[in-house]
């Protein structure tokens, strides 16, 4: 199959990992059991979290929130991958290439938003808990949740269209094992200073904000439990956003590792890996990260498990 004409109705073909060959079938299975355990994984976090009343507030809500936000973001890529695994090399037409990567920043952009909103539950738990029914009641829980879907879906939909009439006239080969940016700006034959100067605004107009506001709430949380006097009082309060904390870390340094940087600095070894960090690595350890440090969850877990089976 020929991929050298310059066409918007054109079809690409994504390589997966050719760099590996003889460890196709071991890396299908280990990206299998990924996958069903982020499924199942955060699944179980929303099941547990709507059928426990003491988990109806709004810290478990938006936990709930990422759970299928991880779902969403994790099936972008995922059996896409496990399909060229077993299948190998995989022509993914140009009109679902673009979806992809369109829900792809879209989710990215949400959980970006997301981690935002969580941060600010924290903030107003630590340092206004008296506030904090007021602050955090479920109306303003739910406008919060519904922003940040509608401004992650909003905010890359402009640049998509930019990036889905540009001309690509090189090979209409994806060393990837799914439709990324950077690799669909690499194939393009066209300028690519102002696409770039454009994805770093777009990029910014979410990134930049929500990250201020994250390193600002928690700016203000390590203070408040800083004044805290007795050293048992600091490690509850500390512990009520430590979750929450590592999952920013992780989620905000593989992300703007990958996408912030000029397309001269795009070196697929490193790309690849940080791409699984992200795209499966990360969905798979949040439930955990969020079960395993919390008492309520796994409390709430087994009183379920031991309701069900008596039942």
């Amino acid at each position: 199959m020929s991929f050298h004409n310059i066409s918007h109705g054109t079809e690409f073909l994504l390589l997966g990992f050719p760099e590996v060959p003889d460890l196709q079938k071991s890396l299908f299975v280990v990206f299998l059991l990924i996958y069903l355990l982020t499924v199942f994984a955060n699944l179980a976090i929303i099941i547990v979290i709507c059928f426990s009343h003491e988990l109806h507030n709004p810290m478990y809500f938006f936990i709930s929130n990422l759970s299928f936000l991880d779902i969403s973001y994790s099936s972008v890529t995922q059996p896409q991958l496990l399909s060229i695994l077993v299948t190998g090399p995989r022509v993914i037409s140009f009109a679902a290439c673009i979806t992809q990567l369109y829900i792809f920043m879209s989710l990215a952009c949400t959980e970006f938003v997301s981690l935002t909103a969580m941060s600010y539950d924290r903030y107003v738990a630590i340092c206004k808990p008296l506030h904090y029914s007021v602050l955090m009641n479920k109306n303003i829980c739910s406008i919060l949740a519904t922003t940040s879907w509608v401004v992650g879906f909003l905010d890359p939909l402009a640049h998509t269209l930019v990036i889905s009439k540009l001309p690509f006239c090189k090979e209409h080969v994806i060393d990837h094992f799914y439709c990324d940016l950077s690799m669909l700006l690499n194939l393009s034959c066209a300028d690519k200073f102002y696409i770039e100067i454009m994805t770093y605004i777009v990029g910014s107009v979410v990134a930049l904000p929500a990250f201020s506001l994250t390193l600002i709430s928690y700016i203000f949380i390590i203070s408040n439990i800083l004044k805290i006097a007795s050293s048992a009082g600091r490690h509850k309060a500390f512990s009520t956003c430590a979750s929450h904390l590592m999952v920013v870390i992780l989620f905000y340094g593989s992300v703007l590792a990958m996408h912030m940087r000029p397309s001269s600095q795009y070196l697929l070894s490193q790309d690849k890996p940080l791409s699984v960090l992200y795209t499966a690595i990360i969905p798979m350890l949040n439930p955990l990260i969020y079960s395993l440090r919390n008492k309520d969850v796994k409390k709430a877990f087994l009183k379920l498990t031991s309701n069900r089976k008596y039942m």
